[in-house]
């Protein structure tokens, strides 16, 4: 008598509905966010800036800033020198030095016909530009950030919102400060200025944003 062959019953149909049975029973549900109704903040560099700007930012630039031809000179000489003294040591190590600095002197120039408005100062009474102020509304750079030892970007959650941060003080600062600045007739004019420049930002002229300024009256 021939024997009877039995077939091993294949496991793969069984283990293909499993699966789907499993896949049928999963929801993917979106990530809660503040426009679906979620419990996530939205982010408002807008409003944090302003949030520490008068408690934080201010008074740490007024007790950090150096007169502008000494941090310069030294920044020139020993750039670690000077940002271990004017700087940010707390800087991501690729970042450029930030120095903090109080700026005072004459107008000898002005470009105020941009909405990337400048002017440069005379820190040292020759005549002769030393630096160039961002009087806004536009601005360049991200200065004011980078200054501060209490930013971090690791504080944030990705480049996005640490680079709108980084924009929203030029924004504050135009805001409450430059825009209330006079445009008309600045050469000749006394300027004092409270703010932050970076090493090698393109410019001739080291590239000031403040966060603090003053216009003295025509001469």
């Amino acid at each position: 008598m021939l024997n009877k062959l039995t077939w091993p019953i294949p496991a793969v149909p069984i283990l293909v509905a499993m699966v789907g049975i499993g896949l049928t029973a999963c929801k993917i549900l979106p990530t809660p966010s503040a426009e679906n109704g979620g419990n996530a903040p939205a982010f408002n560099a807008d409003k944090m800036v302003g949030d520490i700007w008068a408690a934080k930012v201010v008074p740490y630039l007024q007790q950090k800033a150096g007169p502008f031809p000494e941090v310069h000179a030294l920044a020139k000489a020993d750039p670690a020198a000077a940002g271990a003294k004017y700087g940010n040591p707390k800087k991501q190590a690729n970042s450029p030095w930030t120095f903090a600095v109080r700026l005072e002197g004459k107008v000898v120039a002005a470009n105020t016909q941009s909405r990337a408005a400048t002017m440069d100062v005379d820190a040292d009474g020759d005549g002769k530009a030393d630096a160039r102020v961002q009087i806004g509304p536009a601005m360049r750079g991200t200065a004011l950030r980078d200054s501060l030892d209490f930013i971090q970007f690791n504080d944030f959650t990705n480049q996005i919102d640490f680079a709108q941060f980084g924009k929203a003080f030029n924004t504050y600062a135009d805001k409450t400060v430059l825009s209330k600045l006079p445009r008309e007739t600045l050469e000749g004019r006394s300027v004092r200025v409270v703010g932050a420049y970076a090493v090698g930002s393109g410019q001739d002229l080291p590239l000031v944003t403040p966060a603090e300024a003053e216009i003295g009256p025509k001469p």
